[in-house]
C-alpha cells in the first residue's frame, strides 16, 4: 500500500531545478496511479522507492493537504512540466556544445509506436534543435518476454543518452523502469511520462489551458475519450477518496 503520509513529493516547480545531475528516477503520481498502487504492491514500492515522486493531479495536492502529510505541494505539476523543463534545460545545455563543435547532448524516448516516435522526432527538431534525438519502440504486448527487456535494455545503453523518457502508459512504465533499474548503465535523469509521447507527437490532444488552470484537465480527457478513459476517472474518481479514508 501506498500512503500519501509516508512518500516524499516534490513540491513545486521551482524544486525541479534542484534535481541533482546523475541516474535520478522521476516518476509523477495522481489518483489513477494512487488507486493502482493499493492494489498493487509492486508498483507502490516503484512509486515509492523512485528518486523524485512528481505530483501529476490536483487530488493529489489536495488529499496531502487535507490528510495533513509530510510533504504537502503547493501545486501540480504535470508530466507536460517535467518534461518541457527537463527538454529546455538540456537544449540550452546542449547549445554551448554545438558553439564549440562538441558532439550534441543526447534525449532518448523509448516506448510508443514508430508513427508517434517519428512525429517527436519531426517536432523535436524544430523546438529542440541542439539536441541529439535517438528513439526505439518496444512490442506491443502486455508484458515483455527476456529476449525483449534484454533488447530494451541493450539500445538504452548503447544509446548512452543525457536524457531518457519512458512511455508505456502506467503502471506498467514504472515497474519495468524500477525493476530494471540496476541494468540501465546510464547517469541521466530517467521520466516516466506516459501520454506526454502522444501530446507531443500531437496524436492526443492536451487540454486547453482553461480547463488546465481550473483543475479539469481529467474531465476533458473523458470527454474526448469517453471509452477509454470511463473507467479512470468516472469509477477512479469514486474510488479514489474511499482509499484516502481508509489511509
Amino acid at each position: 500500500m501506498l500512503k500519501l503520509k509516508e512518500i516524499k513529493l516534490v513540491l513545486s516547480r521551482e524544486e525541479l531545478a534542484q534535481i541533482p545531475d546523475g541516474k535520478k528516477l522521476i516518476n509523477t503520481i495522481n489518483a489513477f496511479s494512487y488507486n493502482n498502487a493499493q492494489k498493487d504492491s509492486f508498483f507502490a514500492e516503484a512509486l515509492r522507492e523512485g528518486d523524485y515522486l512528481i505530483p501529476d493531479g490536483a487530488g493529489i495536492v489536495k488529499a496531502c493537504q487535507l490528510k495533513n502529510a509530510k510533504y504537502q505541494p503547493v501545486e501540480r505539476i504535470a508530466g507536460w512540466d517535467l518534461f518541457t523543463f527537463e527538454m529546455k534545460r538540456l537544449n540550452e545545455k546542449s547549445a554551448k556544445n554545438v558553439e564549440n563543435n562538441e558532439p550534441r547532448l543526447k534525449v532518448m524516448f523509448m516506448g510508443s509506436s514508430e508513427k508517434v516516435l517519428t512525429l517527436i522526432r519531426l517536432r523535436a527538431a524544430i523546438e529542440y534543435p541542439n539536441l541529439e534525438v535517438v528513439t526505439y519502440s518496444p512490442p506491443y504486448k502486455p508484458e515483455f518476454s527476456d529476449d525483449d527487456n534484454t533488447a530494451i535494455i541493450n539500445a538504452i545503453n548503447e544509446a548512452n543518452p543525457d536524457l531518457l523518457w519512458i512511455g508505456m502508459t502506467a503502471p506498467k512504465q514504472e515497474k519495468w523502469t524500477y525493476k530494471h533499474w540496476k541494468k540501465l548503465n546510464i547517469h541521466c535523469h530517467v521520466g516516466t511520462i506516459g501520454a506526454v509521447f502522444d501530446f507531443f507527437a500531437g496524436t492526443a490532444k492536451r487540454a486547453p489551458l482553461w480547463w488546465q488552470e481550473h483543475s479539469l484537465e481529467w474531465l476533458y480527457r473523458l470527454i474526448i475519450e469517453p471509452r477509454r478513459m470511463w473507467r479512470r476517472y468516472i469509477i477512479g474518481n469514486i474510488e479514489f477518496p474511499l482509499l484516502l479514508a481508509q489511509e
